[in-house]
């Protein structure tokens, strides 16, 4: 049994949703526990007709057998997280750890009312950036400290240990995108902690040793939210002309297009100590490949953008998405 961690390797809204989401079903899971900043990011995944848009709840929420749970380095608005619960249905499975920071009201307004983080940086004004520094400075609420989420206290290092101990299979979710981490992003265009896979781990109180795999997820078309250097960009009438328009799950507000980042893709690897990626959005590179579940279906095009994207990332890419639904994508992991 295996310990996997799913996370973005360029600026975000990678389709890390939709990846959790396959993985889970495929290898089933006894956890499935959320790491990175807090509900500052969203994750889409979509099933048939109805599309989920989470920021607390773990994206695998969708596998009903696996329970869920928050990592302890991970920021929890305790409003938008009981809200979500109701939402998806996930009471009784779900578990966060007392030792959460809670982000309060004031976070909320403190970052909203900063001109630097709302103007320059582009913040998405969750109180993400002023919880983790009320963290840093020792004057953070945890959330065995909030009455409304008692029912939900768990101890998650322990529970994980646990259950790799006991030989089943734990999935580590990464939230937003290697390229706004805090240490190895475009500061000061970066979000207020590491987005990287050591992070995730180290959210959830798991080991280095105890990690079988790090699954890191590209979009063909790279994407990115507000603010900051993005060196691929194309301009938004060649997005239009490509029919490429998207919106931040959180935020709301349009994502800048780029083409494919070889060298960004390259690095992220690296520094994540990937063992694998996935490729999201490949019918976005032919149209042809829409809904394709099989290496065999991809148009000629379609394979050359794959191989010469494994050639920049220097690992096998063994899930290729090719559109919104949990069932559009590709699974090679039986063949590595």
């Amino acid at each position: 049994m295996t310990c996997t961690i799913v996370v973005g390797g360029f600026f975000g809204d990678e389709g890390k949703g939709k990846i959790v989401a396959h993985i889970a079903h495929r290898d089933r899971p006894s956890i499935i526990s959320r790491g990175g900043v807090g509900p500052n990011a969203g994750h889409t995944v979509t099933v048939g007709e109805k599309a989920y848009g989470v920021r607390m709840v773990p994206s695998g929420f969708v596998y009903k057998d696996a329970r869920l749970m928050i990592g302890t380095g991970v920021l929890v608005d305790p409003r938008v997280f009981i809200q979500e619960v109701d939402l998806v249905g996930v009471k009784g499975r779900i578990f966060v750890d007392q030792r959460c920071a809670v982000i309060d009201e004031d976070h909320i307004r403190r970052d909203k009312g900063s001109e630097y983080l709302a103007k320059k940086i582009g913040s998405t004004g969750t109180g993400c950036g002023p919880a983790n520094a009320d963290r840093v400075l020792r004057v953070a609420r945890l959330a065995k400290e909030v009455p409304e989420l008692a029912e939900f206290l768990i101890d998650v290092p322990r529970e994980i240990n646990n259950a790799l101990d006991a030989g089943q299979s734990v999935m580590l979710e990464g939230s937003q995108g290697f390229g706004i981490s805090l240490y190895f992003g475009t500061y000061p265009y970066v979000t207020s902690k590491d987005t990287s896979a050591s992070q995730v781990a180290a959210d959830n109180g798991v080991g280095p040793t105890r990690i079988d795999e790090v699954m890191v997820v590209y979009k063909a078309y790279p994407t990115r939210v507000g603010e900051g250097p993005f060196s691929t960009e194309m301009t938004s009438e060649r997005s239009q002309t490509l029919g490429i328009e998207e919106f931040g799950t959180v935020t709301h507000r349009p994502r800048r297009i780029g083409v494919w980042d070889g060298e960004m893709a390259k690095y992220s690897m690296m520094v994540n100590g990937g063992t694998q990626a996935a490729i999201t959005g490949i019918d976005r590179v032919d149209k042809e490949c829409f809904g394709a579940t099989g290496y065999q279906q991809l148009t000629r095009k379609a394979k050359s953008f794959i191989e010469s994207a494994e050639l920049d990332i220097g690992a096998p890419i063994t899930l290729i998405s090719t559109g919104p639904d949990v069932s559009h994508i590709i699974d090679l992991r039986d063949e590595m």
